[in-house]
C-alpha cells in the first residue's frame, strides 16, 4: 500500500468529528470525501470504504472518510441522512485545509450517503464540489417501495407454477393476499402537496441543476437500485435525469447493495477510479482550476 493514513479531528457546529485522511505518496490535485450512509461509521460495510480509499491512494487520489455526528468516534447526537449538510461541509473544509493545493473535490456516497451528497449540493451549491459518485441512491417512499415490490417480486411470483399450485391448494395465506392488495393500492398513490419539498424532490433539484460530473453505479441484485430507477422513470421532477449531459452510468449486474463480493467491489472501485481520471484529466494536464476552493460561508 503506497499511502499514508492520518487521523483527523475537526469541528462541526461545535462538535468534534473524527476522520481518516488517506494520502498518496505523490502530490495530488483532487480529493474525494466519502459520505457514509445509514447506521454506518467511516469503515463502511465489510470495510469497503477503507478498501476504496486505499485503492484511490494507490492511483494518486486523496480521500477523507469520516464519522458524522453521533456515529463512530464523532461527538454529538445521531441524525438522519437528511440533516448532515453541516457534517459534509465540515469534512470538505478539513480536506481542503489539510491539502490547500487541491484543485477539485468530489463526493462519494452509497445508499442514503449518496442521497445526502445530493442534498448537500442542493442546500449549499458548494462550488468546490466538481463531481458526485452515487452508488445505489436511496429514494424510498411508501409508494416507490410498493411499485418496486409489484414489478420485481409479485410479478415474478405470479409467473411461477409453484405459486399457483400453492394458491389452488390453499397454502397461500390470507396475509400474503392482503400484502399484495396493499402494495397495489400504495403503488397508485400520489404525493400530496405539503408546502415542503420531499427529500427526493431536493435530490432531483440538485441532480438537474448540477454543473459538475455525475457517476451513477447501480447494483443488479439490489432493490434499492431498482427502486431508484422506478422512481426516476415515474416522478415528473426526475424527468430526463438519466439523460443528464454529464452523467456516466454503470450497471453491475451481479453486485448486491454494498458490493460485498470481492470481484464486484473491485469493479466498483475501478469504475470510480476511471471516472475520476476522466474528470481530473485537465488538471493533470496542467490547466488551471476553473473555480477557487475557498471555504463556503
Amino acid at each position: 500500500m503506497s499511502c499514508t493514513e492520518d487521523a483527523l479531528v475537526f469541528d462541526c457546529a461545535g462538535e468534534a468529528l473524527v476522520g481518516v485522511l488517506c494520502l498518496p505518496a505523490t502530490d495530488v490535485r483532487a480529493g474525494l470525501v466519502i459520505v457514509t450512509g445509514g447506521p454506518q461509521y467511516r469503515a463502511g460495510s465489510h470495510r469497503q470504504f477503507v478498501l476504496l480509499a486505499r485503492r484511490l491512494a494507490d492511483a494518486g487520489v486523496a480521500s477523507l472518510r469520516f464519522d458524522c455526528r453521533g456515529m463512530g468516534d464523532s461527538n454529538g447526537a445521531p441524525r438522519s441522512f437528511e440533516a448532515i449538510d453541516a457534517d459534509i461541509g465540515a469534512a470538505i473544509d478539513a480536506l481542503v485545509a489539510r491539502l490547500p493545493g487541491l484543485d477539485a473535490v468530489f463526493l462519494f456516497g452509497l445508499c442514503d450517503g449518496a442521497s445526502a451528497a445530493l442534498l448537500y449540493c442542493d442546500a449549499t451549491r458548494d462550488t468546490r464540489v466538481r463531481g458526485v459518485c452515487l452508488a445505489n441512491p436511496w429514494v424510498r417512499s411508501e409508494t416507490s417501495q410498493a411499485r418496486t415490490a409489484l414489478k420485481h417480486y409479485y410479478a415474478r411470483r405470479l409467473l411461477e407454477r409453484s405459486f399457483w399450485a400453492k394458491l389452488l391448494r390453499g397454502r397461500v395465506g390470507s396475509s400474503a393476499a392482503r400484502e399484495l392488495l396493499q402494495s397495489m393500492r400504495r403503488s397508485r398513490l400520489r404525493a400530496t402537496a405539503t408546502g415542503t419539498l420531499r427529500f427526493q424532490d431536493r435530490m432531483a433539484q440538485a441532480w438537474q441543476s448540477f454543473d459538475g460530473r455525475l457517476l451513477l453505479l447501480l447494483s443488479g441484485e439490489d432493490y434499492t437500485a431498482r427502486e431508484f430507477l422506478e422512481f426516476v422513470r415515474s416522478d415528473p421532477r426526475w424527468r430526463g435525469a438519466l439523460e443528464h449531459p454529464r452523467l456516466e452510468r454503470h450497471d453491475l449486474a451481479h453486485a448486491d447493495h454494498t458490493f460485498s463480493q470481492a470481484a464486484e467491489c473491485a469493479k466498483m472501485q475501478t469504475l470510480t477510479l476511471d471516472w475520476l481520471a476522466r474528470c481530473t484529466a485537465p488538471l493533470r494536464a496542467g490547466s488551471p482550476a476553473p473555480r477557487p476552493l475557498a471555504p463556503v460561508e
